[in-house]
């Protein structure tokens, strides 16, 4: 059994292979799904109006798609404010994350966003303070009561560890279609823990009346090994199979080896916020974001990237597992095997759709 709090879900920095730098199809999802997320934040400030707003980020990475989020926020709550002729509000910023977290980055950009906001909500709006806070979201973060909105993006189909009893899923590295029925119930049973967990603990630490808006990887159909929800790691699992073939690879430490991901249905969902029972659900659906997101800048520097879809995808999954992969298989096997899961996804992408479903649920805190 691995805990995920002791290993570092995305790559840190802002290289080449960085969650930073390979994080847009993410960023593509938050944009879709703006509405939804604009239209809590104003009906937030509506009924309750305070003079110091609170926002968290859980899971905020390193990676600018949090600041993104909290900008945006931001300037519907003082284009409202302003409508309704009430004066400048404090900001809390609270972004947070696993401890391993590449934190300094994200850091590092925050006068530049400050001056940003500045330029871009002009003189007299008070000051925006932004803090970090190192810890599982499984788990407490925030004082009873304190919080206004919370938000997360693309963070909770990630376990707090990897499910017991997998002896049996020999041969991949997550729920997949080859997977016996055991593991699809311990997966299950672990996202039920875990959602479960991140809702009582969300409860106590929101206001009465605030909201919460959280979008995730997950799926239409209701069978957990659906194609929709599995390929792109069934792929990845091929890749080091491979690896496993040519002797690169022991094949008891690749059957060893799973990843504490887990694509909820829609049901799955609905079902743990009912049960928890402190949150009434006002807006609950999924939408398809491709894979294939192209950034014109980094473009020029990786021409292959503009033709091969098998690059783009390679990259954006290694910049999310590969703190994994080198924890348990070492660095040496790691360009070898993205790699040959690029030659697979260039093959595979050119046969099958290009996206992935997602969920978003916005919900509001009963009194």
């Amino acid at each position: 059994m691995e805990v995920v709090d002791q290993v570092p879900l995305m790559n840190g920095g802002t290289g080449d292979t960085s969650y930073a730098s390979n994080s847009l199809c993410q960023k593509k999802g938050i944009s879709m799904t703006k509405p939804i997320t604009d239209d809590a934040i104003t009906n937030l400030y509506s009924s309750i109006s305070p003079k110091s707003l609170v926002i968290a980020d859980l899971g905020c990475s390193s990676v600018p798609n949090s600041l993104f989020v909290i900008s945006e926020l931001i300037k519907v709550v003082d284009e409202l404010r302003q409508k309704l002729g009430h004066p400048s509000l404090e900001y809390q910023v609270l972004l947070n994350d696993l401890p391993g977290n590449d934190f300094n980055t994200i850091f590092k950009s925050l006068p530049s966003f400050q001056k940003k906001m500045s330029n871009q909500l002009g003189v007299g709006v008070c000051p925006i303070f932004i803090s970090g806070v190192p810890g599982s979201f499984y788990g407490r973060l925030f004082p009873s009561k304190s919080l206004h909105f919370a938000h997360s993006s693309y963070s909770l189909h990630w376990l707090s560890q990897v499910p017991e009893q997998l002896e049996n899923n020999e041969g991949n590295i997550c729920v997949a279609c080859t997977s016996p029925p055991i593991v699809l119930r311990a997966y299950h049973a672990q996202f039920q823990k875990d959602f479960s967990m991140f809702l009582r603990c969300r409860a106590e630490e929101l206001v009465v009346g605030g909201r919460m808006v959280l979008s995730f990887l997950g799926r239409r159909s209701e069978d957990p090994s659906s194609k929709e929800c599995c390929y792109i790691w069934e792929l990845l699992a091929l890749a080091l199979n491979d690896l496993v073939s040519k002797g690169l690879i022991e094949e008891e430490t690749m059957n060893s080896f799973n990843i504490p991901q887990y694509s909820p249905s829609l049901s799955e969902v609905k079902s743990e916020v009912l049960k928890e029972g402190s949150f009434s659900i006002d807006h609950l659906e999924t939408f398809e974001v491709n894979w294939i997101a192209r950034d014109s800048k980094l473009m020029m520097n990786s021409p292959d990237a503009f033709f091969d879809d098998g690059y783009n995808v390679a990259k954006c999954i290694r910049a999310t597992v590969e703190p994994l992969l080198i924890s348990h298989f070492g660095d040496a096997i790691i360009e070898e095997v993205f790699c040959r899961y690029r030659e697979i996804l260039s093959n595979c992408l050119s046969k099958e759709t290009n996206n992935f479903i997602s969920i978003i649920i916005s919900v509001t805190k009963n009194g």
